[in-house]
């Protein structure tokens, strides 16, 4: 601690000892580039900083998927297309997926790189590259992703609770531009998110 300070308090320090053995989960501490970053300084109120793990490393790759959702953004601005996305793959089976519910409006399956022990995409049949790009014409839909979502909630016993999320563009970290819900649950979420 700095001058004036007291030091952690050992309810801070446990709290850090967690944070810090959730960012070290299933990794060497040669593998963490840019893991811990210092929290700001408080000064003297004898509150102890917390340490500030990034989410990238303590939710499985979400830094990564920053970048990846940069690349995309970027690419897409490129090109005067749209072309087929992972998804309208998944929909059309050219590629493999773990499907878990189709019906005529949409498809759930399970994300290839979950952020919790439960993590399901809903996704319209229907292409819609952004949330931001609905009309009143998608109301229906809409309803129906997220009422599809509760259903698949319950099926996977997700009863003390879940998050659902829709990331839109680059600052949204959308890296696939097809419309899609993520069901995340299984653990204590944490907030605020990202």
């Amino acid at each position: 601690p700095c001058s004036g300070c007291t030091g952690p308090s050992a309810a801070a320090m446990a709290a850090n000892s967690v944070l810090l053995r959730r960012a070290l989960r299933g990794r060497s501490l040669l593998h963490l580039p840019a893991v811990l970053h210092p929290p700001p300084h408080r000064g003297l109120s004898g509150t102890a900083p917390r340490l500030q793990v990034s989410h990238s490393t303590a939710a499985g790759g979400s830094g990564d998927e920053v970048l990846r959702a940069r690349q995309v953004d970027e690419a897409r601005r490129k090109s005067a297309q749209d072309s087929p996305t992972i998804f309208s793959k998944i929909i059309d089976r050219s590629i493999p997926a773990e499907i878990v519910h189709e019906d005529e409006k949409c498809l759930v399956f399970r994300d290839a790189n979950p952020q919790a022990p439960v993590h399901l995409l809903v996704i319209p049949k229907t292409p819609i590259s952004r949330i931001s790009d609905v009309s009143e014409d998608d109301t229906e839909l809409l309803g129906y992703l997220l009422v599809t979502a509760s259903q698949m909630a319950k099926k996977e016993g997700l009863s003390e609770g879940y998050r659902l999320v829709i990331n839109d563009g680059r600052h949204g970290a959308q890296s696939v531009y097809h419309l899609h819900v993520h069901l995340i649950g299984g653990r204590q979420m944490t907030w605020p998110p990202g």
